[in-house]
């Protein structure tokens, strides 16, 4: 370990996993899945896990290895999309589920970061989302109350960090990967590439070092496709 570089995976994570705790995991489908980390927590052997993500990956990648070996007590997503295991776990009734509009989901990670413990929206108003919520009356618009999302360790995936934990994401990756690195009491980032302090352009950081506490070179960057669309060629 040099300050905020580790050397491995294994290392980033160490002393910070504990039964029952509340991991966020960043990501939008298969793009920016922190690939390195989450095998590490699988290998861990931590149980009992509620894991914050946008979704929980896809067959036999991503936040998927965690609900194949029965780790996660509960998600909070707004996408159960392909993943086979994610629908069959809930319906059987051994996964908690709490499904979030994605753009309220997005905004808890952004208010739990901010330390804004809740908003109003008009998201979900007279719908099953808002069961059980708090829903007030705005210039004649009716908004039901979220609250803030933290996390004890979020997980990241960024392009590019310096020494000092500065992150620069690349095109989707960017989706709730920042949001994340500020919400979670201690955050891991796996990058592709650590550079020099002072070889990032300040205006093209995405997240600014103070948030960030552990940072690790990635040892898996498969970058898998989830759902391949081609176009047929034309015949000559």
């Amino acid at each position: 370990m040099t300050g905020k570089i580790y050397e491995s995976p294994a290392a980033a994570l160490e002393g910070l996993l504990f039964d029952g705790m509340t991991i966020m995991s960043g990501g939008f489908g298969l793009s920016g899945n922190p690939e390195s980390l989450i095998p590490q927590i699988r290998d861990s052997g931590v149980k009992n896990i509620t894991v914050i993500s946008n979704n929980a990956g896809a067959d036999g990648f991503g936040l998927w290895m965690l609900l194949q070996s029965r780790q996660v007590k509960k998600m909070i997503a707004s996408y159960v999309g392909e993943n086979k295991l994610f629908e069959q776990q809930y319906l059987a009734g051994e996964l908690e589920l709490e499904l979030n509009p994605q753009g309220t989901l997005a905004e808890r990670i952004r208010a739990g970061g901010a330390g804004i413990p809740a908003f109003y929206t008009k998201t979900g108003v007279g719908t099953v989302v808002a069961e059980g919520k708090p829903v007030e009356e705005f210039e004649g618009q009716l908004y039901v109350r979220e609250t803030w999302l933290r996390a004890d360790v979020a997980i990241v995936k960024a392009w590019k960090a310096d020494a000092a934990g500065n992150l620069v994401y690349r095109k989707t990756a960017r989706n709730f990967n920042p949001n994340m690195a500020t919400a979670g009491k201690v955050t891991v980032a796996e990058v592709e590439e650590i550079v020099p302090v002072g070889s990032l352009d300040p205006e093209a950081i995405h997240t600014p070092g103070i948030y960030v506490d552990r940072v690790i070179k990635s040892t898996i960057n498969e970058k898998r496709i989830e759902k391949l669309t081609e176009r047929k060629r034309e015949a000559a």
